[in-house]
């Protein structure tokens, strides 16, 4: 499957295809990191995810582990 990472810069939106869903995952999330806005990953279905909600789909949210008390 294909997948299309969007962004909005200043010079107006950018688009990039992947052939790896973990490939443009790591690029929409060095995008948002760099600033850009409206960081979209679109399958090739037509369906968008931001790159937050794609990534907590993929591995679910991270659970705190509990601290050791120190004594």
């Amino acid at each position: 499957m294909n997948y299309t990472v969007t962004a909005r810069c200043a010079a107006g939106r950018r688009a990039h295809g992947h052939a790896s869903l973990l490939a443009a995952l790591d690029q929409a999330l060095s995008l948002a990191a760099a600033g850009l806005a409206e960081v979209a990953i679109i399958d090739g279905d037509g369906r968008s995810r931001t790159p937050s909600a794609l990534y907590q789909a993929l591995f679910g949210p991270q659970v705190a582990q509990p601290q050791a008390k120190v004594a």
